[in-house]
C-alpha cells in the first residue's frame, strides 16, 4: 500500500510538471523537455555502457535546429525517415535476435535516432501549422498514459497469455488489448472536451501510441535485461528513472509526428 501511494504521489507530481510547462510557453516547453531529455540520454549511455559528452552536445544541437529554431524543413523529413528505419530494426532486434548488437558504432546511431530523434520528434508534435498546441501535446501524452494504466489493471487482473516473456515476463495480451481499449477510450473524451481534431484522427493517435509505445517498453525492457538492471534509475520513487517512464513515447513521436505530417498534407 506504502508502495502504491508513493507511486501514485510520483507520477502525478510528473504529470503535473509536464502539464505546466506546456501552457507556459513553447521556450519553457523546450527547456523542460532539454532537461528530461539529457537525464534520460544519461541513463540510457549507462545502460548500453557508452561515456559520450559528445551526445550531450547532439541533443542539444538536435533540439535548436530540428525542433526550436528550424533550419530547413528537408532535414526535418530526412531524420524522420532515417529515425524511422533505425527504430523499426530496433524492433526487428526484440522480434528475432537474442540481443540487441551494441557494437560502438551502433550505440551512437541508436543514441542519434532512437533517443535524441524521440525527443525531437516530442518536441515537434504540438507546434502544427506554425502554431503551438499545447492541448495536442497533452493529448498525445494522456493517450499513453491511458493504455499504459489500462494496460496494468487488465493484465494484472485478466492477464493469462504472455506477450513477450522472454522480454518483460508481465506483459500480457490480455493487457495490450486493454491498453488499446483504453488509449481509444481516452481518444473519445479527448475529442469531447478539445476541438483540435477530428474523433478519426484521435483514434488513429490512440492506435499509433498504443502499438509503438508498447513496441519502445519492450525495446527499453530489453535494454534492461541485457545490462542486467530492473530500472533505469532511481530519481522517480516507485517508477524507476525518467527513460522508465517516457520509454513508450520516446518512440513512438516519431511516427505519430508522421501520421500528423499525412494528416495535414490531406487536409
Amino acid at each position: 500500500m506504502k508502495e502504491l501511494i508513493v507511486r501514485t504521489i510520483s507520477g502525478l507530481l510528473y504529470a503535473a510538471i509536464i502539464v505546466f510547462s506546456m501552457y507556459t510557453s513553447h521556450e519553457w516547453f523546450m527547456i523542460l523537455f532539454l532537461i528530461l531529455g539529457g537525464i534520460t540520454l544519461s541513463e540510457f549511455l549507462r545502460l548500453v555502457h557508452l561515456k559520450s559528452y559528445l551526445a550531450y552536445g547532439l541533443l542539444l544541437a538536435a533540439l535548436y535546429v530540428l525542433s526550436y529554431n528550424i533550419l530547413d524543413y528537408n532535414a526535418v523529413l530526412l531524420y524522420l525517415i532515417l529515425t524511422c528505419f533505425v527504430n523499426l530494426f530496433l524492433l526487428k532486434d526484440v522480434l528475432w535476435t537474442s540481443k540487441i548488437p551494441m557494437f560502438e558504432k551502433k550505440k551512437y546511431i541508436t543514441v542519434i535516432f532512437y533517443l535524441i530523434s524521440g525527443f525531437v520528434f516530442l518536441t515537434l508534435i504540438p507546434f502544427q501549422q506554425d502554431s503551438f498546441l499545447p492541448g495536442l501535446i497533452i493529448g498525445v501524452f494522456f493517450l499513453v498514459w491511458s493504455n499504459d494504466s489500462a494496460a496494468y489493471l487488465v493484465g494484472k487482473n485478466f492477464g493469462k497469455h504472455k506477450l513477450l516473456e522472454r522480454i518483460s515476463p508481465k506483459k500480457t495480451v490480455e493487457g495490450f488489448l486493454g491498453g488499446i481499449a483504453g488509449g481509444i477510450l481516452a481518444a473519445f473524451i479527448i475529442f469531447k472536451y478539445t476541438d483540435v481534431f477530428p474523433l478519426w484522427v484521435w483514434i488513429c493517435l490512440a492506435l499509433i501510441a498504443s502499438i509503438f509505445g508498447t513496441v519502445g517498453d519492450l525495446i527499453q525492457s530489453k535494454f534492461k535485461r541485457q545490462a542486467g538492471v530492473k530500472d533505469s534509475g532511481n530519481l522517480m520513487p516507485g517508477h524507476g528513472g525518467i527513460y522508465d517512464r517516457l520509454d513508450s513515447i520516446i518512440y513512438a513521436s516519431p511516427f505519430i509526428y508522421a501520421f500528423l505530417l499525412i494528416v495535414d498534407y490531406v487536409s
